[in-house]
């Protein structure tokens, strides 16, 4: 046989390794169009796309077989051809189908890369065979061409998977490199593979006599024309990418739009221009209940049937503006499955190419939020513990009974209502009992007048106001406060104890007392205080009077203030006799106020004020000083041994120091603790776990407890056997109709016996006529104060009229023979 030389054209070789080029860069094009398509489409794709790479891969071989010439004319054999482009396309369509699914490991890798060299291998083998012309091979060139097949098309592969998502804006150009890596890789196993061949003239050498062009153009031809597909092919891609970019972010915004529809937190119903909804999101169903399956397709009035009838006209004029194409929003409520639901609306026109057509219902929940305003606005004008109007609210009524009087003959009435030893169960019981005795009080006095009408408010801690109806005159208003006093003075149960209130009230007319809100509650506050200054428990029209007294109270309170740095305070001293042998056993110590101007005031002018204005321990204080001083002074000249009495008010028995501070003044002034004896009330005695601790620490002292006032409180006579009270001191009320009067009479002769069998001293006060004292001594009472024996004295004065004449006794006792004394 003779062999054969070839030689090659490279113009040819090189077009064909563009063809490659082209070839490979399409394919990886390809792949991320193939992996986003679905369906029919997706089969077209890769359909296609096989056919395109395979067509390519194929076109680079055969125009590299037609790039070498021989010594003489070559013709194929058509089948053999065939058959070839049919494994080139099947191995393009393996690679394409494997790389196009969404999960990759590196098996499926190798298997697609073997299964595609063996496909590139067959379609150059069989193109060879296909050549009319005898070829011997190399077999070790014939290995490396197939290694070489392998791995490139392992490495497309990769690449083609590697690059199918990829959107980088320097795509293009990876995907360039990699189609001209692919390229080189296709052409070299190609050419590997020509130059292990080697060709012979034999019994396979023909003479293709029918082929009349030469081999070189019929190369053009076969290279332009796939170029031509590659283009057209490539353009496609172009188109279809463009598209699908198109409909790929259509899709996107779609589904942006749609998790914003679905998962918004407010709800949302659709409508059309023609009101039929079209549907709406989970959160209408979360919010009201409402089904869409109920609503679907019908007209937005059904929902409207929803809507609350005071809001509907309303609701209904919002929705028709919403489409005049500008948004609406407004408030409204719906009732839905029994329930109300606040609702605040806003209606979003729908526009299609600057047609409208429909609207967004989007409808946020504000029923809590609507509760909590109105929450926070009953707050603003109402109190938090009663539920009562507060003075904000009180004085919108004020003004507005005023203004709706004022020009006419109307009148209406302003009362102040304070409740009268309050302090002592709020000090005693601790303000949770103070709240709860508050809501009981409240309820008492609101179902007193519910009807009637008028307003009452809360205005402070235990102070409350009410406004009167214009349509009721003055008797109307005092039928008014005596139902209130009768109501609030029934025994309150607390701490297993009955508590006793009474109430003082203080009322002004309009427009008589006063023309404006100011001062009809001044002069209203000022009749309150009268009442409290006369006993309390009552009630009292405002005079002109009281407003003179009030300027007074108001200039004491001035002087008040100073009194003590100008020493302006003395203790008076009122004896207290034995009446058996007229002996004096100890005396009380009675402030007076010596004013600059207006001369020597008793304390009822002005303890009250010091324990309203907190004084009242800045002079609680001086007099158990000065007493104690007083007394020491006396022991110290020779005066008798005998006791001083000083009256402790509530707020002193309830400071914290008190016992420390007592024990102070007696070491300061040298008082032995038995000399001093503190006259308290039943009232500071309502809380036990306070009271029994001070008392039982003075009393451990050496300190003596007498209780004043005994038998005009409320407290139960378990505080006797539960204190360590040393003296009971029977009241001025019982003792001055003790001889017309024969309740009183027995009242005194059963609190003078209880007191014995309890082992305790009585005294009484108020004495001033002898049939008085002969009473309270065929009863066994022994010790008596009042004027029957002495008014209260300056300490000069207890000194002179008491003192120096039993010192003088003293001493002509002790010349008597037999020492007796006279006294």
């Amino acid at each position: 046989m003779e062999h054969l030389h070839g030689t090659y054209n490279p113009l040819i070789v090189i077009i064909s390794y563009i063809i490659a080029g082209a070839a490979s860069y399409s394919a990886l094009d390809l792949a991320g169009t193939i992996s986003f398509t679905k369906g029919k489409a997706r089969a077209l794709w890769l359909i296609c796309g096989a056919s395109l790479m395979g067509l390519g891969i194929w076109s680079m071989h055969f125009v590299g077989m037609l790039a070498f010439s021989l010594q003489m004319e070559v013709t194929y054999h058509i089948e053999l051809v065939v058959l070839s482009v049919v494994l080139a396309i099947a191995a393009s369509y393996i690679a394409l189908y494997i790389v196009s699914n969404n999960e990759q490991r590196v098996r499926q890798l190798v298997t697609a890369g073997v299964c595609m060299a063996a496909g590139i291998c067959g379609m150059h083998y069989i193109g060879m065979a296909a050549m009319m012309v005898d070829i011997t091979y190399n077999f070790w060139l014939v290995g490396i061409s197939i290694l070489v097949a392998a791995v490139a098309s392992s490495a497309a592969l990769w690449l083609l998977f590697y690059f199918r998502e990829n959107q980088s804006r320097y795509i293009v150009f990876y995907k360039l490199i990699s189609g001209l890596v692919m390229g080189a890789a296709i052409a070299g196993m190609h050419y590997i593979g020509m130059a292990a061949a080697e060709f012979y003239h034999g019994e396979k050498t023909v003479i293709a006599s029918g082929m009349q062009i030469e081999q070189g153009i019929l190369a053009y031809i076969i290279a332009a024309g796939t170029l031509i597909t590659i283009g057209f092919t490539l353009f496609g891609i172009y188109i279809n990418k463009r598209l699908s970019h198109k409909d790929s972010t259509i899709l996107e915004h779609e589904r942006w739009y749609h998790s914003l529809y679905e998962n918004n937190s407010n709800g949302i119903v659709s409508v059309d221009i023609h009101g039929n909804i079209m549907g709406f999101n989970r959160a209408v169903t979360q919010i009201t209940g409402l089904e869409e399956a109920d609503f679907i397709n019908k007209h937005i009035s059904h929902i409207g049937l929803q809507i609350t009838e005071e809001e509907r006209e309303n609701t209904k004029k919002f929705y028709y503006e919403s489409f005049k194409k500008h948004p609406q929003s407004y408030e409204t409520a719906l009732i839905a499955n029994g329930k109300r639901f606040d609702l605040s609306i806003i209606n979003v026109p729908v526009e299609i190419k600057g047609r409208l057509v429909g609207n967004h219902i989007i409808a946020k929940d504000i029923t809590e939020e609507k509760q909590s305003k109105e929450m926070a606005q009953h707050l603003a004008y109402h109190d938090e513990l009663t539920g009562l109007p507060n003075r904000r609210r009180f004085n919108q009524v004020l003004t507005e009974a005023i203004e709706a009087a004022q020009g006419t003959d109307l009148t209406f009435a302003v009362m102040v209502l304070d409740i009268d030893r309050f302090k002592i169960i709020n000090d005693s019981l601790g303000h949770t009992y103070g709240d709860i005795f508050l809501q009981e009080m409240c309820e008492r006095i609101r179902t007193s007048v519910e009807n009637y009408k008028v307003t009452l408010a809360r205005i402070g801690g235990d102070e409350f106001t009410l406004v009167c109806d214009n349509s009721y005159d003055e008797s109307k208003a005092v039928e008014i406060a005596e139902r209130i006093i009768e109501a609030v003075q029934l025994p309150y149960r607390l701490k297993d104890n009955d508590f006793y209130i009474t109430a003082s009230i203080g009322i002004a007319i309009y427009p008589q007392h006063g023309a404006d809100d100011v001062q009809l509650l001044k002069h209203a506050d000022t009749a309150m205080y009268e009442v409290k200054k006369n006993g309390k428990n009552g009630y009292l029209l405002f005079t002109s009077k009281l407003d003179y007294e009030l300027q007074e109270k108001i200039e004491l309170e001035s002087d008040l203030r100073k009194a003590i740095e100008r020493n302006e305070f003395l203790l008076y001293y009122q004896p207290q006799i034995r009446p058996s042998d007229n002996c004096m056993i100890g005396v009380e110590a009675l402030v007076r106020w010596m004013h600059p101007t207006k001369g020597m005031l008793p304390p009822g002018m002005f303890i009250s004020i010091a324990e309203e204005t907190g004084m009242i321990y800045e002079l609680g204080t001086w007099v158990l000083r000065e007493a104690c001083a007083q007394m020491r002074a006396w022991h110290d000249a020779g005066g008798p041994l005998i006791p001083v009495s000083v009256n402790l008010s509530s707020q002193q028995f309830h400071q914290t120091n008190l016992v420390t501070q007592i024990k102070k003044i007696l070491e300061e002034t040298r008082l032995e603790p038995q000399f001093l004896e503190l006259e308290i009330t039943e009232s500071m005695m309502m809380d036990a776990s306070i009271s029994s601790e001070i008392l039982n620490e003075l009393s451990d002292s050496g300190i003596r407890i007498s209780l004043d006032d005994f038998g005009t409180g409320y407290s139960s006579l378990s505080y006797l056997k539960l204190y360590p009270i040393h003296k009971l001191k029977i009241d001025r009320s019982f003792i001055t109709d003790i001889t017309s009067d024969d309740n009183d009479r027995a009242i005194v002769a059963t609190i003078i016996s209880m007191a014995k069998h309890l082992n305790m001293e009585v005294i009484a006060e108020g004495i001033e006529t002898k049939d008085q004292l002969d009473i309270l001594l065929d009863n066994e009472c022994q010790e008596i104060q009042g004027f029957y024996y002495s008014k209260p004295l300056s300490a000069g004065d207890v000194e002179q009229a008491f003192f120096v004449p039993m010192r003088i006794q003293s001493l002509q006792a002790s010349e008597q023979p037999n020492g007796a004394k006279v006294w």
